[in-house]
């Protein structure tokens, strides 16, 4: 498929996010670089799946293409439903207040001014910062910048949300207890979640399958299903030390070694 028939559209069926045959290609027609090779993937309605992989796999840009914001030079991304992002840094307004950031991002999604207030109360108890509207983001800590990020992502209320990496420049005590309330937070809410990681850990933890990527070009090499409790009242810290979840974390683990040692794959005429 040329790049002109290449796109975005509405998922067929029951499936929030389908990507078919797709392939990125970067570069000029001379010297192309080919970072992603006819992955086709599927993300049911619930799910949390994760993409693991060694960097340059090409994880980041599976979610920009989910997201919108790049087209493939091949194949087709379909998304049926509404879409929030969360990234790798915050990336708050500075000269708002918290409840500024998500009154800016409620405005945008066409909530009526009188409504905004308690929204954004709503929005800050669901990621444990209730009552801290009023606060300067310089004034928070590193984990709750990055839950401002995540109420801000959920304003719009998206049925999907893509999360990359976004407790990678966390400590480690945060980002164990930032995992538990995503964990929890798409347990409680139904959002269908695709996460981008490098840890076989926080893979096991949250997804319910698990997507490992080789690069080279980028492309998924193994799936892994994830049969853990997901329901809202499951004891986490029971589950980290659970002989399943440490079996599945070795698994994973050298799932995803293995695809960083697969290296390149030939690329003939037609792929270059």
């Amino acid at each position: 498929m040329s790049p002109a028939e290449a796109g975005t559209g509405t998922a067929p069926g029951g499936a929030d996010v389908v990507l078919s045959g797709v392939g990125v290609r970067y570069g000029t027609a001379k010297t192309p670089v080919v970072v992603v090779s006819d992955v086709s993937l599927t993300v049911e309605p619930g799910e949390f799946v994760v993409l693991v992989g060694p960097s340059g796999c090409g994880k980041t840009t599976l979610l920009r293409l989910v997201a919108g914001f790049e087209r493939p030079a091949a194949g087709t991304v379909e998304v049926r439903r509404k879409v929030g992002v969360v990234f790798q840094q915050p990336r708050l307004f500075p000269w708002r207040t918290v409840g500024g950031n998500l009154a800016f991002a409620l405005a945008r999604h066409g909530v009526e001014r009188s409504a905004r207030a308690a929204r954004i109360e709503e929005l800050l108890s669901l990621v444990g910062l209730s009552g801290m509207a009023g606060r300067r983001t310089w004034e928070l800590s590193g984990g709750q910048q990055q839950r401002v990020a995540i109420a801000r992502a959920l304003a719009a209320e998206p049925q999907v949300l893509l999360m990359d990496e976004p407790f990678a420049a966390l400590d480690a005590l945060t980002r164990e207890r930032l995992q538990e309330e995503v964990r929890a937070l798409a347990s409680t809410t139904g959002a269908t979640v695709l996460f981008v990681t490098h840890s076989a850990e926080e893979a096991v933890l949250l997804g319910s399958r698990v997507l490992v990527m080789a690069a080279g070009p980028g492309r998924v090499v193994a799936e892994v299903p994830v049969p853990l409790p997901r329901d809202p009242g499951t004891d986490v810290a029971a589950l980290r030390g659970d002989p399943g979840f440490a079996a599945l974390r070795s698994e994973l683990a050298a799932a995803t070694r293995n695809s960083a040692a697969q290296g390149p794959v030939a690329q003939g005429p037609a792929a270059a």
